[in-house]
């Protein structure tokens, strides 16, 4: 059974269609739970980053989730949590009480997504291979370039042993275990640029759906006195 505790964190720095596939996903019980919150987060509008369990304070599930735009709400956060909720307790994939948790990617996200990889160009990542590249599974660099094919790959210019060169290195997108952002100035002050920005576009929808609510008033109005006058003409006649 989930207890609900909310981690929320609100921000979150990607963005794309709801329906564009996840390239590095989950294995085992993680796997499962992914299986069973993705279809109910997007019928909420979100979609679903990454799944995590962790034995912390017992156990915890962690189920990070975004709108299209990269945004997460605390409503979202709350939304989810009531939604999922009792479908985990259906489901039951874990037979151990554990805690719920719901959250946006945070800035030192997680990339799953090809469009994940694109929107991180210029900043430095840190990728774990699934099998090891020239015998070789952990990277670390910035993203310079993404190939988004049928076979999807970041570009990055990994660090060189001191006195050497940087090299680059092609690793396919699909084939990595995981892959996430470092966390740095830059990639902090765009994060609350999108922010700024995500704040401004959702206050000018506010202002669009109360003028629009403005406008149907009177003509709300005018309907209900004409429905009244031929109510009253109705009258006069019988």
């Amino acid at each position: 059974m989930a207890e609900g505790r909310l981690a929320i964190d609100a921000k979150a720095a990607s963005g794309g269609p709801l329906d564009e596939a996840r390239l590095i996903e989950e294995s085992g019980p993680a796997r499962r739970i992914a299986q069973i919150v993705a279809p109910t987060l997007r019928g909420l509008g979100l979609r679903l980053v990454r799944v995590k369990i962790s034995a912390a304070g017992g156990c915890t599930v962690q189920i990070m989730a975004e709108r299209g735009d990269g945004s997460m709400s605390i409503e979202d956060c709350e939304e989810a949590s009531a939604a999922l909720s009792p479908v985990l307790d259906v489901e039951d994939p874990i037979k151990q009480a554990y805690r719920l948790e719901i959250s946006s990617p945070g800035i030192d996200r997680p990339l799953v997504r090809v469009s994940d990889f694109e929107r991180a160009v210029g900043h430095e990542a840190k990728v774990e291979m699934a099998r090891p590249i020239d015998g070789r599974k952990r990277f670390r660099g910035v993203i310079e370039s993404v190939d988004a094919g049928d076979h999807p790959r970041a570009h990055m210019r990994v660090a060189a042993a001191p006195g050497g060169e940087d090299a680059m290195v092609a690793l396919p997108i699909d084939e990595m275990g995981e892959a996430r952002l470092v966390l740095s100035d830059a990639l902090i002050r765009e994060a609350l640029r999108r922010e700024k920005a995500a704040k401004k576009n959702a206050k000018q929808a506010r202002k669009r759906a109360k003028d629009s609510k403005s406008e149907e008033a009177p003509q709300a109005l005018v309907r209900t006195k004409e429905a009244e006058a031929l109510a009253a003409s109705g009258d006069k006649e019988t």
